[in-house]
């Protein structure tokens, strides 16, 4: 036989055998959503390819992965079935949410079944003695806070995508927002929550106690990202009204200047319920937008809040416009009424949506940083931004050193991509260098898993690994997120079957 017979040979014999194994995963597919239809509606178990790729990934720029077959649970029971039936057919599963993730934590890999939250959305009881409310992952946070008003309550976290983000996925990523600096990230609000296991087995961590007994389960659920399992339902604080607010514009020449003011509010003892600030970019974008009234002629603005009684925050206002004075602000004005207000923080949030004008895709990072190093890192990532030829805006939760550079790009233009996540990184490390950690809000996901080992030692994430097997031991829960590949042998067995029949 020649060589090149040979060589045929061996192609026609791994070819033959690569069909052997597509046939055997198509059957075990066909299996699978058998099973799963047998469990669930049949309706609400999606094979087809606009399903499929509707879940293929998030909002985040990565690009997105391969679903499996996608359920639709409607109860805890639901969820127990499609993780024992997952758990049996050898198969890992994701959870999702609304899919506003910017991290990449909601992308398939490994061809999963995908278990969509969203018909799980009833606020179940609420109960205002006792302040807490009692709600499905599913419920999107402002209906959350537009149910609570009428009572007098509202649910503090309010990340900018609170539109749409749901308390499940705010749960998954430990979601901010504005308010945050006053009143604490997601997990400050979640008081036990019911949780449905990789085996299918249901628990409750936490409770309505003051202090529960036993390890703080809950807070080690919170920001899991999906990898130790999945929230059914959700007992969350509600935070009562505040009888008075007072919110302000101050105008700056600059980006630093704006950073400083907002490090000596903070020396000076007064914590605002939020403090934010935009650039010049930004700022005449979202006011080209939404015309709330912003000044188009600053390098930066400040949008402070105060609350509370309506004497101590005229005194906190009065002092937090003395700060900015002195720290350079040009301008400084106060929201005449709730009106005014409402209008301020229109803008505010849609500010990534009043990016389009300028560009078709951008980038939204979220590092942190000390409050001392706030313009220090500014700096740092405009030069970065003008180094690899893009367009930065900056908009971000300056009370708690919590950065959002928006990297605006076309990405059909050759090669952008590349620029785009090189900046990235460097902005990345720039956080790093000066003190701060990987995330504020937006979770590790497949985003920021690469730079794991910059900020935790080998130690630190085998001890992480070692946590997330205790909840599941195969690693079949969101595998290949948050923690490096090469620290979770699981992961690795996982993600190397992509079933290659009716999934594609």
């Amino acid at each position: 036989m020649s060589v090149l017979s040979s060589i045929n040979k061996n192609i026609r014999d791994r070819l033959a055998g690569r069909g052997a194994t597509v046939t055997a995963h198509a059957v075990a597919d066909e299996r699978l959503v058998e099973d799963l239809r047998s469990a669930l509606a049949p309706d609400r178990v999606r094979m087809d390819s606009v399903g499929r790729s509707l879940h293929a990934k998030d909002a985040s720029v990565f690009k997105g992965g391969v679903a499996g077959p996608t359920c639709y649970p409607t109860s805890t029971a639901e969820v127990q079935a499609i993780m024992r039936i997952s758990h049996h057919h050898g198969r890992a599963i994701v959870p999702r949410g609304a899919g506003t993730g910017l991290a990449g934590g909601a992308i398939p890999l490994g061809a999963p079944v995908v278990i969509a939250m969203t018909k799980m959305n009833e606020i179940l009881e609420v109960d205002i003695d006792n302040r807490v409310a009692w709600v499905e992952p599913g419920v999107v946070n402002l209906d959350l806070t537009r149910y609570l008003t009428p009572m007098g309550f509202h649910f503090a976290p309010d990340p900018s995508s609170q539109q749409v983000c749901t308390i499940g996925g705010n749960v998954a990523n430990n979601s901010g927002g504005p308010h945050c600096l006053a009143y604490g990230v997601t997990n400050a609000h979640v008081q036990a929550m019911e949780v449905v296991l990789p085996d299918g087995s249901v628990t409750m961590l936490g409770g309505l106690d003051a202090e529960p007994a036993g390890l703080d389960l809950r807070g080690v659920f919170i920001g899991s990202e999906g990898t130790l399992g999945i929230t059914t339902k959700v007992a969350v604080a509600i935070t009562k009204n505040r009888p008075a607010v007072k919110t302000l514009l101050l105008s700056f020449d600059s980006v630093s200047d704006a950073a400083n003011t907002v490090s000596g509010i903070i020396a000076a003892g007064i914590v605002p319920a939020a403090l934010e600030v935009m650039d010049h970019k930004i700022t005449v974008a979202v006011e080209n937008y939404v015309n709330a009234g912003y000044p188009r002629d600053a390098a930066a603005v400040l949008l402070a809040e105060v609350d509370g009684m309506e004497a101590g925050i005229a005194i906190d206002a009065g002092r937090i416009e003395e700060i900015g004075l002195a720290n350079g602000a040009t301008d400084v004005r106060t929201a005449k009424d709730d009106e005014e207000r409402a209008l301020l923080w229109k803008g505010r949030k849609t500010a990534f949506g009043a990016i389009a004008q300028l560009a078709p895709d951008y980038y939204l990072h979220d590092t942190v940083v000390p409050r001392s190093e706030l313009a220090n890192v500014l700096v740092k990532v405009y030069e970065i931004a003008d180094r690899h030829d893009l367009v930065v805006m900056n908009v971000f939760h300056a009370g708690d050193g919590n950065l959002h550079p928006l990297l605006l790009f076309d990405a059909r233009d050759e090669g952008v991509m590349d620029r785009v996540h090189a900046a990235g990184g460097e902005i990345v490390q720039a956080s790093l260098d000066a003190g701060g950690v990987l995330s504020g809000e937006h979770g590790v996901g497949v985003e920021k898993q690469g730079y794991m080992g910059k900020l935790f030692s080998d130690d630190d994430m085998d001890h992480q690994d070692r946590l997330r097997k205790a909840f599941d031991p195969t690693c079949r829960a969101n595998p290949g997120k948050v923690i490096p590949i090469g620290h979770s042998c699981a992961d690795i067995q996982a993600l190397r079957r992509v079933p290659t029949g009716v999934w594609g």
